[in-house]
């Protein structure tokens, strides 16, 4: 029975994920498919809408926006839209927080914000896993009393959550990490053993 219950964990170890994303992926596309269909189907003539068009639909209408974000004029139309937005009470926050935590995903943010680091607070033996967003100040009404000062953010494992602090440079130190990876290890606990991050040494046979 015992060797019976780790071949089962063992199962739903890769079950479970593997379902989890697929289960995402089919929610995601079937989302697009329900509502550009629905868009295609009023608007194209009585029987040429083919299922999956809504989903083919979709994914082209995103990459036709980032093409058009870097078009001057629907750049300062998504900017108008970005500032009504930001005007609106308790969706501003909700789409400020959204806009900034995505924006790390962006190819074309400067690479040297998000850079990982690891902390480690004077006196104190234990290290932290965090993440540079910040080290300029004069656009806040406030300045962080540390000497030299880095904004890093530490999330929690496990959850959706962590903090912000303000920190004296010299308590960092930077890693040569990318920023999923990073977050990858800190947010499943640094339980993931079987994967070689970058600059990790190969082990050699005995």
């Amino acid at each position: 029975m015992n060797t019976l219950g780790k071949l089962f964990l063992k199962g739903l170890a890769v079950v479970i994920p593997s379902a989890l994303t697929l289960a995402i992926l089919w929610w995601v596309a079937a989302g697009a498919e329900r509502l550009m269909g629905t868009v295609l189907k009023f608007t194209l003539p009585e029987g040429w809408y083919i299922p999956g068009m809504g989903l083919v639909s979709g994914l082209v209408l995103i990459a036709l926006i980032g093409l058009l974000s870097h078009v001057l004029i629907f750049q300062k139309l998504f900017d108008l839209g970005e500032a009504i937005l930001r005007r609106l009470p308790l969706v501003k926050s909700i789409y400020t927080a959204l806009k900034d935590f995505i924006g790390y995903l962006n190819p074309d943010k400067d690479s040297k914000l998000g850079k990982v680091v690891m902390v480690q607070l004077p006196g104190q033996a234990f290290q932290l896993l965090g993440f540079v967003t910040r080290e300029k100040f004069d656009d806040l009404p406030f300045m962080p009393a540390a000497e030299d000062p880095v904004a890093v953010y530490m999330p929690m494992s496990y959850q959706i959550g962590g903090y912000t602090v303000f920190l004296p440079r010299s308590c960092l130190t930077p890693l040569d990490i990318p920023f999923e990876d990073a977050m990858k290890l800190v947010l499943t606990g640094s339980v993931t053993k079987d994967r070689k991050l970058p600059g990790q040494p190969v082990a050699k046979d005995q």
